[in-house]
């Protein structure tokens, strides 16, 4: 016996991983981070000359990111 009194649910396609906007924000956040980390410690010539980089990749990354659709 089929239940009619149920309405159907609206169910959307999953987006891959990289087209959703949660956990590429979450990436880029991640990156910005990291960066800030590799520009202030004062170990390693080699992550201090990369830090401006990795900021900057986390910076276009979260603009780009944030105009997704949720």
């Amino acid at each position: 016996m089929t239940d009619l009194t149920r309405t159907p649910t609206k169910t959307s396609p999953k987006r891959p991983f990289f087209f959703r906007r949660g956990p590429m924000e979450n990436i880029a956040t991640v990156l910005i981070a990291t960066g800030f980390l590799m520009l202030f410690q004062p170990f390693a010539l080699v992550l201090y000359t990369y830090s401006l980089v990795t900021l900057l990749a986390g910076t276009v990354m979260f603009i780009i990111v944030s105009k997704f659709p949720e």
